[in-house]
């Protein structure tokens, strides 16, 4: 019940913060102040009748369906990058489906999740062999994230590929398998930052943010939103970098007007809640009755924690810009949906765990 309400809170918060940040751009683009309001409020609803569902179902069922979430994946992550696929700021990662916009990346972060569960289970005696267990773990993971890097989209691929490894370090995976792909996935996003220039000006900006234009522009933008918050914000509404100035403020950057207009004091107790979540599902994997969900309560924590700390970190500076949502509270049906989806699988869990987890 804890974490049902912390997921319902937190996107009722983010429902509300995607009003206040998008009414500018809703305006210009659309002449209507509540065409993202309405647009996430209809996935909301939606995200939550799938949540209910998903908790009524017994979660041994999603091992079954894995391997066509999986296949299907790849299909429209595929399709994605045809001419069905649609374009938008340079990067086709959206599928037009009539009145909205799929995006098959984030069903990845589930689909992906599901299978790796799946999948770590049945060959859990095979893991420890290189050939036979690691190396097709190895196989799955780097095919789905080159699908997505062909999108372009760094920030999903980092949260599948860091996802997945959590994943197989929980299932026993060798360290020593570990930590060879760890430094191979090191050399491949150095490599895929050099040979790209719009990569390569990211993370030279990040290591020397000094100018507050051009490349730069964003994350000064959103230090300035976040610090002239202060402790208690100027008030709901009040923001400034909205108008125009911040790039993205309902969506990748909804966290930096969260901060200017509650400030720091209520934008941590956003965040705190967002912790509490994610200890409230570990807790569940702790307590899960077998391998398999136990594997899929710590994939889809992890998945929601490292795309938080991913999208925090841009924000803040600390790490360079990405371009993923912040779980619950930025705007995209997409995410929302399957957000919501992953707190309903782990819901099921947890009415199985060995103690009950309210």
């Amino acid at each position: 019940m804890t974490l049902a309400l912390l997921a319902v809170v937190l996107s009722l918060i983010g429902l509300i913060a995607v009003y206040s940040a998008s009414w500018v751009v809703a305006l210009e683009r659309f002449d209507n102040l509540y065409h993202y309001l309405s647009r996430q409020a209809i996935a909301l609803a939606v995200g939550l009748v799938i949540m209910v569902i998903a908790a009524s179902l017994d979660y041994k069922i999603w091992k079954r369906l894995a391997p066509v979430g999986f296949l299907t994946t790849l299909v429209l992550l595929v399709v994605v990058l045809t001419p069905l696929g649609t374009e938008r700021g340079g990067a086709q990662r959206w599928i037009d489906v009539g009145p909205a916009l799929f995006q098959p990346s984030e069903l990845a972060k589930l689909t992906f999740v599901v299978y790796l569960a799946a999948w770590f289970e049945k060959r859990a005696d095979l893991l420890a062999h290189w050939r036979l267990g690691f190396l097709p773990f190895l196989v799955a993971t780097s095919l789905i994230a080159a699908l997505i890097m062909l999108q372009p989209d760094m920030g999903t691929m980092m949260v599948l590929a860091l996802t997945a490894m959590t994943m197989a370090f929980a299932a026993g995976a060798k360290g020593v398998h570990l930590l060879y792909t760890s430094v191979l996935g090191l050399v491949s996003v150095v490599t895929l930052v050099l040979v790209e220039p719009y990569r390569l000006t990211r993370f030279l900006t990040f290591l020397n943010p000094s100018e507050t234009q051009g490349s730069a522009y964003h994350i000064s933008q959103s230090l300035l939103a976040i610090g002239s918050g202060g402790l208690f914000g100027r008030g709901f509404g009040q923001s400034v970098q909205k108008h125009l100035y911040l790039p993205a403020p309902h969506t990748d950057s909804i966290f930096a007007i969260i901060s200017e207009e509650l400030g720091f004091v209520r934008a941590g107790l956003i965040l705190g809640l967002l912790l509490f979540l994610g200890i409230r599902g570990y807790r569940i994997a702790r307590g899960a009755p077998d391998a398999l969900s136990r594997l899929l309560a710590t994939g889809i924590t992890s998945w929601l924690l490292i795309q938080a700390t991913i999208n925090l970190g841009a924000m803040l500076g600390v790490l360079p810009l990405t371009g993923v949502p912040l779980p619950f509270l930025s705007y995209g049906g997409s995410s929302l949906i399957f957000t919501l989806t992953g707190i309903g699988i782990l819901l099921s869990i947890s009415k199985h765990a060995a103690y009950e987890v309210k």
